[in-house]
């Protein structure tokens, strides 16, 4: 694009500044009136770790085999608080216990699940996100974001 051409042609993308995940939870904590802790810092770091579905009894292990400190409490109200804020989704699974994935930042809210080995594989999509947009025009409402799991078994 040259410098003379007309602006109404040029179109810029505004890269998203996405704010750290910790500044997010302190905020939450914060509106909640707790304190950001080493232990839920322990568990917020564990949770960051997890590439998949995780659940709490998972991210207790892993805390103790990392040598992190929190209790059982801790982890399961710290999940409590991430997923009111929007920084875990839980996956709708019909099993117990409830599992969870990170949905905070640049990683995509759709999710291809395998029920069988609990692998979450995350879709990047143009068209799905044209698609909602579209939807959202066409009934003229504004579009706050959107989220696809599908699921599927060996």
């Amino acid at each position: 694009m040259s410098l003379e051409s007309d602006q109404s042609e040029a179109t810029f993308t505004v890269p998203r500044i996405i704010e750290p995940l910790c500044a997010v939870f302190r905020r939450a904590l914060r509106a909640e009136g707790l304190k950001y802790t080493p232990e839920r810092a322990h568990v917020l770091d564990a949770i960051v770790r997890e590439d998949g579905l995780f659940d709490a009894e998972s991210l207790i292990a892993s805390l103790k085999a990392q040598g992190g400190e929190a209790s059982k409490a801790t982890v399961y109200r710290t999940i409590k608080l991430m997923l009111e804020a929007g920084m875990i989704l839980r996956v709708p699974l019909d099993e117990d216990p409830a599992r969870y994935v990170l949905s905070y930042g640049d990683k995509s809210p759709n999710l291809i699940i395998n029920l069988d080995t609990k692998h979450v594989d995350r879709v990047e999509s143009a068209e799905l996100a044209n698609l909602c947009d579209a939807w959202a025009k066409a009934r003229g409402v504004k579009l706050q974001g959107h989220r696809l799991q599908v699921f599927v078994a060996n």
